[in-house]
């Protein structure tokens, strides 16, 4: 058994480096590329001796620049090149020594994080400027190139993210589209098979899974911002912008989703820990769910590249219904507590991703209740109803 689960972990491994390396495979050779070019750059067209900060400041700027805004990108590279000009002028004016790592580390972090800098690019900056103190000149000798190589490195990392979106700017919000529902729909495959085999240790690492979730929305949400910025840049492409806003509203709707196979997945924990075993309904319903989701994916992606995105949102519905049909038929036989918590989740997620993909809010509601076999009363007055 422990030989068993060790090849499931490795097969589980490989199979996720190999997800990785086809869906950021091109991110390595961008920055290897950006990076290889700001070196060129300061060394051999400029002439600078020891272009340290012309990569570093490249990678930099387009690792952290990805997926944001143009301004943003701009503040980074500034904040990058003008860390470096402050560790170098306290290098220059007190010499290498203890009370300069502490000034220099003290100031370049504070302008990082007031430039609102996420953590990495903190840590990044106060290595850079470790460095320059590290391996600083003489006091009294001022070598400004350092400063330079900064610009050329952020400059030639604006201008490779520039043209990365310049022949497609719709691309990168195609891709993080297709990649969060995929995402969503991995988790549920995984607590599929988790409540398939009655496997609590299987069960907890979808939820593990379905908590980092979030990170999948507020990535296609940056997508969605430096998109939009993209796209009022270029004239011809402004037609895409309304496109953009319906992807907007969509990942509101991703975000419900999220957080209802969240609490799924929650209850799928405690199913596994009861040790009752699964009701087959089940095994049919989240893989139902799961595919509803990848057919909402692509219904989203479709609809940006131009394709029959109708003929997805179709998948997404007959699919979104199935698992609710299929799910309802567990409320007649009293289930225990986990199973209804699953089954309003099925529910909840359904109409998150009819919703998603362009339908009548009250029409999803009344069709979903529908399936699940709750037919919505009709109250004689708004007074005997509710919200």
């Amino acid at each position: 058994m422990p030989h068993r689960k060790g090849v499931r972990t490795v097969r589980q491994w490989w199979r996720g480096a190999g997800k990785r390396i086809r869906r950021d495979g091109m991110t390595v050779v961008e920055l290897t590329l950006a990076a290889t070019v700001a070196w060129i750059l300061a060394a051999r067209v400029i002439g600078h001796p020891d272009p340290f900060f012309a990569p570093t400041a490249a990678l930099v700027v387009l690792g952290e620049g990805r997926g944001r805004r143009v301004r943003q990108t701009v503040e980074i590279l500034l904040g990058v090149a003008a860390g470096v000009l402050v560790a170098e002028l306290l290098v220059y004016a007190l010499g290498p020594g203890t009370g300069t790592v502490l000034l220099v580390l003290l100031l370049t972090t504070g302008l990082m994080v007031a430039i609102g800098a996420r953590t990495t690019l903190v840590v990044q900056a106060a290595v850079s400027a470790m460095y320059l103190v590290a391996v600083a000149a003489p006091s009294g000798t001022l070598m400004p190139f350092r400063f330079v190589d900064a610009l050329i490195g952020g400059a030639v990392a604006l201008a490779a993210s520039q043209l990365l979106v310049a022949r497609d700017p719709l691309a990168p919000l195609v891709r993080e589209a297709r990649q969060s529902f995929a995402d969503l729909a991995e988790v549920l495959d995984e607590l599929d098979d988790a409540l398939a085999r009655c496997d609590e240790t299987a069960a907890r690492a979808a939820l593990e899974r379905a908590r980092q979730l979030d990170d999948c929305v507020d990535r296609l949400r940056t997508a969605v911002r430096a998109t939009g910025e993209t796209l009022r840049f270029r004239f011809r492409r402004r037609r895409h912008v309304g496109q953009v806003r319906e992807v907007e509203a969509t990942t509101r709707q991703l975000d419900y989703a999220v957080r209802n196979v969240r609490v799924l997945a929650r209850a799928g924990v405690t199913l596994t820990r009861l040790r009752t075993g699964t009701p087959p309904e089940l095994g049919d319903a989240v893989p139902a769910l799961a595919a509803a989701v990848r057919a909402a994916g692509e219904a989203v992606a479709t609809d940006l590249t131009g394709e029959d995105a109708d003929r997805h949102a179709a998948r997404a519905d007959e699919a979104a219904m199935t698992a609710v049909r299929v799910a309802g038929r567990l409320l007649a036989s009293d289930p225990a507590l986990p199973v209804t918590m699953i089954v309003g989740q099925i529910r909840a997620t359904a109409i998150d991703l009819l919703r998603g993909v362009g339908q009548d809010d009250v029409a999803v509601l009344d069709r979903v209740d529908r399936a699940l076999g709750v037919v919505p009363a009709q109250p004689a007055s708004r007074r005997s109803g509710c919200a």
